[in-house]
């Protein structure tokens, strides 16, 4: 194995697949995440259709992602569309669950607090609620960021961008030239760009987190 020498001229190359991986992996996670948000917001006072949503977002991380995109191949064909909305579809579990779960375990006299000097219910979730369960929401992100960037991989099989490409033709090649280069390098930044992201959450964490939160 020779990386070094499979590595020179195609800098550009893999400078552009892993642009595509990371920017699928945003994309989808912050999509995700405002789903998750929304979802979690609207039922996390209710205990019948928490307690539904959690199982339900747990449950559905069990799902086989090949299968997924299975099934998006029939209304969307190949490419982008079914790969972003399988990605979108998974990011969003890891992080309902952590909402609800930090949205209900704010202490409830917290809550009357806020209540007692006339806050509203929206001004109490925005200003008492969320900054509170905000620790392990992000917990919840970085989860589901670090799932996506791997997952990402797997949107190779339906043409989907990123650098699942790389890994799935070096495999397909196996034995020939530059084919465990291939996948070895496009494992490798992978790797890169789920260090760089989670590197990114924990410093956004520690400027949005409180100190007696922290």
């Amino acid at each position: 194995m020779d990386l070094w020498n499979y590595l020179q001229g195609r800098g550009e190359t893999l400078a552009f697949l892993t642009y595509q991986h990371a920017s699928l992996a945003f994309q989808t996670v912050l999509v995700g995440t405002i789903a998750a948000i929304l979802i979690s917001v609207a039922v996390y006072r209710l205990p019948f259709l928490s307690a539904l949503t959690l199982t339900s977002s747990r449950v559905a991380l069990t799902i086989p992602s090949l299968a997924l995109l299975a099934i998006l191949l029939v209304p969307f064909g190949l490419g982008v569309v079914p790969s972003f909305i399988m990605l979108a579809f998974f990011a969003t579990m890891p992080v309902i669950g952590n909402t609800i779960v930090g949205l209900r375990s704010v202490p409830a006299s917290v809550i009357e607090s806020a209540q007692g000097i006339g806050l509203s219910r929206w001004r109490i979730l925005l200003t008492v609620e969320f900054p509170i369960a905000w620790p392990v929401i992000l917990i919840g992100i970085r989860i589901s960021t670090q799932m996506i960037v791997g997952v990402a991989a797997i949107v190779a099989y339906v043409l989907g961008p990123g650098l699942g490409s790389l890994i799935f033709n070096g495999l397909s090649r196996l034995g020939g030239a530059n084919a465990l280069e291939m996948t070895l390098t496009g494992t490798i930044l992978i790797v890169i760009i789920a260090l760089v992201f989670d590197a990114l959450l924990v410093l956004l964490g520690r400027f949005t987190i409180a100190k007696g939160l922290s």
